[in-house]
C-alpha cells in the first residue's frame, strides 16, 4: 500500500473537495454538525480511496473491508466520501437531513443499505463491529479448526474520543481483546472537543493510549491528516497477528476552515449560507 508523492497530493486534493461538500451539504440542511466531518476527511479519504477493499460498482461484495462508522453524528463525511467514491450522485448530498432523504441526520441502514450499521447512540459502534470480527475469525479458520494467520478482510470501526465516555465502549474493548480480534481495527478521533467543551474538562480521557495498552490492545498514534503516517499506522496495524488495534488519530476539529478549527462550538453546529460561503472560499484558496 506504498504511497507515492503524487498520490498522497491526489489524496489531498480529494480530501479538500470532501470537505467542500461537507460545507455544502450543511448549509444546504441547516443543521448537522461541523467539526467531526472536516476532521475526519483526511481519514475517510486515505480509506476509501486507498487503503480498503470495497467495491462501489458491488457494495455487497463478499469480501470487502467492513466500516463501522460509530459516532454517527459526523455522517456527512461519510455521506460525502461514499458520493465521492461512486456509490451515488454528489447531487444527492444536497438532501442531508431533508424528509424522505436517505441522508438522515445519523446513517440509517434500512434507507441506504451501502451502511454496514445504523448508528446513533454513542457507545455502541465498537460492539457492533467487534460481533463483526468475531463472526470473521470463525469464518477463517482451518479444517482442523485452527484459526489462520491471514485474513481475508478487516474490520474498521471510527470512534470519536468522547464517546469513550460510555462504558459500553470499554466493555467492547475487553471482548475484543479476550478474543484476540486481530481483524478489528479501531481508529479513535482524538480531536479533545465534545459537544460541551473540550475532552479533558467534560471528562479527562488521558492516559488513553495506556488504557487501551492496559486492555492488551496493540496502540499506534499518530497524526489524522498526514496520509503516509496513516497509512503506515494501518498497515502496522494488518500486521498485528494476536491482538486487536487501536489508532488514535489526533485530529484539529474544523480542519481547513480557521474560524471553525479547535472550537468545541462548531461539534454540532452547521455554518450559516454567509459563514458557508467564507469556508469554501477558504478552502478553494489551498493549494496541493
Amino acid at each position: 500500500m506504498f504511497l507515492t508523492d503524487e498520490k498522497i497530493k491526489e489524496l489531498g486534493i480529494k480530501a479538500n473537495d470532501i470537505r467542500k461538500s461537507i460545507i455544502e451539504m450543511l448549509v444546504e440542511a441547516g443543521s448537522g454538525h461541523t467539526a467531526g466531518p472536516l476532521g475526519m476527511a483526511d481519514i475517510f479519504t486515505l480509506f476509501y480511496f486507498h487503503i480498503l477493499k470495497h467495491d462501489p460498482k458491488n457494495p455487497e461484495w463478499e469480501k470487502r473491508d467492513r466500516v463501522v462508522l460509530s459516532n454517527g453524528h459526523i455522517c456527512p463525511v461519510l455521506y460525502a466520501t461514499l458520493a465521492h467514491a461512486g456509490y451515488f450522485p454528489l447531487e444527492e448530498l444536497k438532501t442531508l437531513r431533508k424528509f424522505g432523504s436517505r441522508l438522515q441526520g445519523h446513517p440509517w441502514r434500512e434507507l441506504l443499505p451501502i451502511l454496514e450499521t445504523s448508528s446513533g447512540p454513542l457507545g455502541a459502534g465498537l460492539s457492533q463491529a467487534v460481533g463483526m470480527a468475531l463472526a470473521g475469525k470463525m469464518d477463517n479458520k482451518d479444517k482442523d479448526g485452527s484459526t489462520l494467520l491471514t485474513t481475508s478482510r478487516f474490520i474498521y470501526c471510527f470512534m470519536s474520543d468522547g464517546e469513550l465516555d460510555e462504558g459500553n465502549s470499554w466493555e467492547a474493548i475487553m471482548f475484543a481483546s479476550k478474543n484476540k480480534l486481530r481483524n478489528l481495527i479501531a481508529i479513535v478521533d482524538r480531536n479533545k472537543i465534545q459537544i460541551d467543551g473540550p475532552t479533558e474538562s467534560i471528562m479527562p480521557l488521558e492516559p488513553l493510549a495506556y488504557k487501551w495498552r492496559a486492555f492488551n490492545w496493540h496502540v499506534i498514534e499518530v497524526s489524522g491528516h498526514d496520509f503516509k503516517a496513516l497509512n503506515e499506522a494501518v498497515e502496522e496495524a494488518q500486521a498485528v497477528t494476536d491482538k486487536p488495534t487501536v489508532i488514535i488519530a489526533h485530529t484539529i476539529p474544523g480542519k481547513g476552515v480557521k474560524e471553525f478549527e479547535n472550537d468545541y462550538r462548531w461539534h454540532g453546529k452547521a455554518p450559516n449560507k454567509e459563514e458557508g460561503k467564507k469556508a469554501l472560499e477558504e478552502l478553494s484558496a489551498l493549494r496541493f
